[in-house]
């Protein structure tokens, strides 16, 4: 049977996730109602986080699909999975056109050669305009360098959402043949027949846990035949070798994994029985061929300290909660994270890098999730020494907003040393590009959210390591500390939220040095919580006064990287989520700042 691999990319992850599983329907791969984002974080953010693979079988040939996060901090998973596949359907939202997160996917697969088939969607929404965000598509095309080639690329139309396809606009609307002829046509076969007599050789794409077979190798074959129980050579891309042996081979049929007895070139295929192989490896069965080109991974760019919960309510809500417990989660997510980097530092702490506060907050939500119980301290950028000069992470910024919101955009960033390179004026919207550290960006994208009031969109790459851009002071306000422990009482909480914003309700837990909001002049201030009104014999109709709450601004994990200071701890546990002071104790505090001095 005939073999053709293909991605899908896309800066919209519902649409993108929505056409593939239209083709897994159409040609009965799956059942109805089975999705590829089956992961319970994707489904809830509407996002792709892990790249999965599929396979469908249309006119006698088969279709191995793989689909690649939309999100720059998941640039891991995308890069690798390009160099597994001969071709990639580019999806762009008929009415947006190429939103800045599509730059990011399109420059990774123009760099490896591949020609896009751009698939133009959403074509019923009631503002959609397919000629112009083709126009679109193509600019970006050469403003990424694209080649004659690649430029000179085939579009097709779709409604993901129904089903249907169509290679002109005025054709009918019956279901993705269309889109699946166009594959056939211009995808080329992932191998030739003389490739099959080969020895066999593939390479390792990706990784995943089983908890009886252990570490699984996804795998591209490039040439000859494996099965089960062969014995092979490991080969790293600077030529050093190890042998193992294959105890089983999987291939995918919808997004199941079957057990076979033989794979052949061309194909994608899972292995078992290499408990330390790793991306970009080559396993081959003859040991004197040359490994294949190592896979690049880009390097991590924040890094963040995960520590054993210490606070007063430690070991209340987690039920991992002890340092070897942290530590083999964080070895077992290595096995499978490639974008991910684990110093281990102490006993009770763990340099965690990653390559974005997403990427970092992911891995969080599955550890609480999972029952865990940590802290973690503020995220850091990385900074690098090279010739003597300190360099960190650059990233260009791009904003689509209302133009009413420009002005307070500009502001914002330009005190976060970001320079704006370039403005466009699209009707009541203009797309604003900057540039600037990584660092002036933490800690930003909640506020962005405020300025624009919701409506603008905002979405980074990380360009490179430039020198160090100085100082640049970022949070404007201060944090109010609790002084005692208890519950907190709505009198107390009413008379505070005028000094700031509160991040609890009434009646929440609080202990001394949680931080229960923040004020607004930018000072610290330590107040109790748990006060209750006075009460008098003096019986008055005007005596008091109702009680009117402002809803807190409830913390999430990624709420509390970006609000935290860099004195203070984000407890993290299957229930809550606090903030709290490093030092519980106002004396404590005074003791470190007299310190720090």
């Amino acid at each position: 049977m005939e073999i053709r691999n293909i991605a899908i990319i896309a800066h919209v992850d519902h649409g993108k996730t929505t056409l593939t599983d239209a083709l897994m329907r159409q040609t009965g791969a799956v059942a109805e109602g089975v999705s590829m984002d089956s992961n319970s974080l994707e489904q809830e953010r509407g996002i792709t986080i892990y790249s999965k693979n599929t396979s469908i079988e249309y006119k006698g040939t088969k279709i191995n699909i793989v689909d690649t996060p939309g999100h720059a901090d998941f640039g891991s998973e995308v890069e690798r999975v390009l160099r597994s596949i001969d071709s990639v359907l580019l999806v762009v939202d008929a009415q947006e056109g190429p939103m800045p997160q599509t730059r990011f996917v399109l420059k990774k697969s123009l760099e490896l050669g591949i020609k896009p088939i751009v698939v133009l969607n959403k074509i019923d929404k009631a503002a959609a305009n397919p000629a112009q965000a083709e126009e679109q598509v193509l600019e970006l095309f050469l403003e990424l360098g694209a080649s004659d080639a690649q430029a000179d690329f085939t579009s097709v139309y779709a409604i993901g959402r129904e089903g249907v396809a169509m290679k002109k606009l005025e054709d009918p609307r019956v279901d993705l043949t269309p889109l699946l002829d166009t594959i056939l046509e211009l995808v080329p076969p992932a191998t030739k027949p003389e490739d099959v007599a080969k020895p066999a050789k593939l390479q390792a794409f990706n990784l995943a846990y089983d908890n009886f077979l252990g570490r699984l190798a996804i795998c591209r074959i490039y040439e000859g035949k494996i099965h089960p129980n062969d014995t092979v050579t490991v080969k790293k891309p600077d030529g050093t070798s190890r042998t193992g042996k294959i105890t089983k081979v999987f291939t995918f049929k919808g997004i199941e994994r079957v057990e076979t007895q033989e794979a052949e070139a061309g194909d994608i295929v899972i292995v078992a029985g290499l408990p330390d192989i790793f991306i970009g490896e080559t396993i081959t069965m003859d040991a004197n061929t040359e490994p294949l080109p190592a896979i690049a991974i880009d390097e991590p760019t924040i890094t963040v300290n995960f520590l054993v919960n210490n606070s007063p309510f430690a070991g209340r809500e987690g039920k991992y909660v002890t340092s070897r417990q942290l530590r083999e989660y964080l070895e077992r997510e290595l096995e499978v994270n490639v974008g991910l980097k684990i110093d281990f530092v102490s006993p009770d702490s763990f340099q965690v890098s990653g390559r974005g506060e997403l990427h970092i907050a992911i891995l969080l939500e599955n550890m609480r999730r999972a029952g865990y119980e940590l802290q973690v301290s503020q995220p850091q950028v990385i900074i690098r020494e090279v010739d003597g000069h300190k360099m960190e992470p650059f990233e260009e910024v791009i904003i689509d907003t209302p133009s009413a919101y420009q002005g307070a955009i500009i502001e914002r960033l330009g005190t976060r040393a970001f320079v704006m390179q370039n403005l466009t004026q699209h009707d009541d919207s203009v797309r604003l590009t900057f540039e600037g550290p990584t660092r002036g960006l933490l800690g930003y994208r909640n506020q962005f959210v405020i300025d624009t009031k919701g409506e603008g969109i905002l979405s980074s790459r990380v360009l490179d390591f430039k020198p160090f851009a100085g100082e640049i002071k970022k949070r404007q306000t201060g944090s109010m500390i609790s002084m005692a422990t208890g519950k907190a009482l709505g009198y107390a909480l009413w008379a505070m939220q005028e000094r700031g914003v509160l991040y609890i309700v009434p009646a929440t837990e609080v202990y001394e040095g949680m931080v229960m909001g923040n004020t607004s002049k930018g000072e610290e201030m330590v107040v109790n919580p748990t006060k209750g009104k006075n009460l008098t014999n003096v019986r008055s109709s005007g005596n008091d006064e109702a009680i009117t709450l402002v809803p807190a601004y409830e913390l999430t994990i990624e709420r509390g990287l970006e609000v935290m200071a860099e004195d203070e701890y984000l407890e993290i546990t299957p229930v809550s989520v606090r903030l709290r002071k490093m030092h519980l104790t106002e004396s404590a505090r005074s003791k470190n700042k007299g310190k720090s001095a």
